[in-house]
């Protein structure tokens, strides 16, 4: 019962103009839904409640895996893997990693985990586009058809990534070495103006005392990514969201936009937020040992109270073939930073290598 009071909750929240029936999509950077047509505005009604964190024992148990979930229509593509989901009618859907053809015919229904929190897209696909459009002309040795590819706004795509984030309360006990520098007058021997003298010069050691103690603290949303993305990762210099603002879930945010199904199962995520919590105790012991320098030779980690949230970030990203590879682009879509493979024109760096050589040839024969 509950579970169908969620999907109707979550239906109802896509909705189409009143003055022309369109589909409202969502406004970046507002919380407002709009007609692109007729130009009509609703506002988004948010949440009271806030964030939905959700106990993690039952999720892993598979006893909660039927609570708090959502059937939704995913479109898969068999080129890359990608699985894909929008909030409108399905008309003509490209994959927006590989940009090969989805076909409508084969999408299906599947059950997942309701997010609990977006960060909706701050600036719209226009504003992305020129981001894109200034670094691509801004590539040394670019090939001239990659900047005109560039300029067509198709390619570029809004996509929203699927995370996991786990809260947990932390105790860990370590046994370590806390090392604290010294310096030693070392006597040594120069030659100055062909005479061997002797100097001292200072030499810095370090005096080990052993170490023993306990660690505990509130470890929060420590951000676990949600889907493999083998043949395209997300770079790492674009993952730098400020999830101060992210936004209760709302499925109104995901209008106009494509949505990526986690491919990553909550219990691997759990697993490598552990190891991430494993490294914050590390952190945590070394800072509690002091001095100078620190070993950490075992730390016996606990944690309590888990939760945990299914979010989705957002990410705008171009993609563009060239001599028969693939090429993508990406733009947060939160902080516009940008990042992602190109090609080389070989005829540039011919010409321009054949230009510098050209240049120190005319150079030597003017100084004979």
């Amino acid at each position: 019962m509950e579970r169908e009071e969620e999907k109707k909750a979550a239906s109802e929240q896509k909705k189409s103009c009143v003055n022309c029936g369109a589909e409202l999509k969502y406004k970046p950077g507002t919380t407002e839904i709009t007609c692109e047509y007729c130009g009509h505005q609703e506002t988004i009604i948010q949440d009271q409640d806030g964030f939905k964190e959700l106990e993690l024992k039952p999720y892993l148990d598979e006893m909660g895996s039927l609570s708090h979930s959502e059937e939704i229509m995913i479109l898969h593509c068999k080129n890359c893997g990608a699985n894909q989901h929008i909030e409108e009618n399905y008309k003509s859907l490209h994959c927006v990693y590989c940009t090969m053809p989805l076909i409508i015919e084969d999408a299906y229904k599947e059950d997942w985990i309701l997010p609990g929190a977006v960060l909706p897209f701050q600036f719209d696909q226009k504003k992305s586009h020129q981001i894109f459009s200034k670094w691509v002309k801004g590539l040394w040795f670019a090939p001239n058809n990659l900047k005109k590819a560039a300029l067509d706004p198709e390619h570029t795509k809004g996509l929203y990534l699927p995370y996991w984030t786990f809260d947990a309360q932390l105790y860990a006990t370590y046994s370590g070495e806390r090392g604290d520098y010294y310096y030693v007058n070392v006597p040594y021997t120069t030659t100055v103006n062909g005479k061997t003298v002797q100097r001292t010069r200072q030499e810095r050691r370090t005096r080990w005392t052993s170490a023993r103690g306990d660690v505990s603290g509130f470890v929060d949303d420590t951000l676990v990514k949600a889907s493999h993305q083998q043949k395209t990762p997300i770079p790492s210099k674009i993952t730098n969201w400020n999830l101060d603002g992210l936004e209760p879930f709302n499925t109104s945010f995901l209008a106009g936009f494509v949505t990526e199904k986690y491919t990553i199962p909550l219990k691997d995520g759990h697993l490598s937020s552990n190891k991430e919590a494993e490294r914050i105790a590390r952190s945590w012991a070394r800072h509690d040992i002091g001095g100078d320098t620190q070993r950490v030779h075992s730390i016996n980690m606990s944690l309590s109270e888990e939760t945990f949230k299914h979010i989705l970030l957002p990410v705008y990203i171009s993609a563009y073939q060239y001599s028969g590879k693939k090429y993508n682009f990406f733009v947060n879509g939160q902080t516009g930073s940008i990042s992602g493979k190109r090609p080389y024109s070989f005829w540039k760096i011919f010409f321009f290598v054949l230009f510098i050589v050209i240049v120190i040839g005319v150079i030597v024969f003017l100084s004979q």
